[in-house]
């Protein structure tokens, strides 16, 4: 795997994170009713898609959290992706700005209600992000490579820190769009919503 310089990483993860920010913000101020809305059977609506990302940070941040405070400071000055972090990240990672192409079906356990109330979602999921922002600030005096998270679906299988940010990342980043989508379909213009993913990085 390529390896990649620690800070370089961190601070585009940082970017990410702020970019998340403000496409949340921007949706959460919409119609409510719309927010909620399904674009057909079977398919999440906005809502849902932020609970989702919801359902996955109150395992992940907690996780991550635990590790950080745990581990003595040690500062590494490159990363190189391992390969089932790597795998993870490139699954989940949108490969177009538009629209999720390679679609998959949510574990169970991680599929949203319909009722959940768009202000209490939209709620927690900023608190996220910011804890998220919290969280990375702190991996720059850590090792990104020797702290080990256990994924949410197999404590079996540890994915370095790194790959972990980088995962969870991409992962609001897919369903951010699926959140934009999913208000288009209802007949809100989206040309004025906020840079989710550059082209340049697809």
């Amino acid at each position: 795997m390529k390896k990649i310089k620690t800070q370089e990483l961190l601070d585009q993860l940082k970017a990410d994170v702020r970019q998340l920010i403000s496409a949340a913000e921007h949706i959460s101020e919409m119609d409510a009713v719309k927010l909620c809305y399904q674009p057909e059977k079977g398919k999440w609506s906005a809502v849902q898609a932020v609970e989702h990302l919801n359902m996955y940070n109150r395992y992940y941040l907690p996780a991550i959290e635990r590790e950080l405070v745990q581990i003595p400071k040690e500062i590494n000055a490159w990363f190189v992706p391992g390969f089932f972090g790597n795998y993870f990240t490139n699954m989940m990672m949108p490969k177009n700005v538009y629209e999720i192409k390679n679609k998959m079906k949510a574990m169970k356990g991680y599929r949203p209600d319909r009722s959940i109330s768009a202000e209490q979602a939209f709620t927690e999921f900023l608190q996220h992000q910011h804890k998220i922002l919290h969280l990375l600030e702190l991996s720059e005096k850590r090792n990104l490579e020797t702290i080990r998270i256990p994924i949410s679906i197999s404590k079996l299988i540890r994915l370095k820190l790194g790959d972990t940010f980088r995962f969870l990342i991409a992962h609001e980043q897919r369903h951010m769009i699926q959140a934009r989508n999913a208000i288009r379909a209802t007949g809100i213009p989206t040309d004025k919503f906020p840079v989710i993913l550059e082209a340049n990085r697809l």
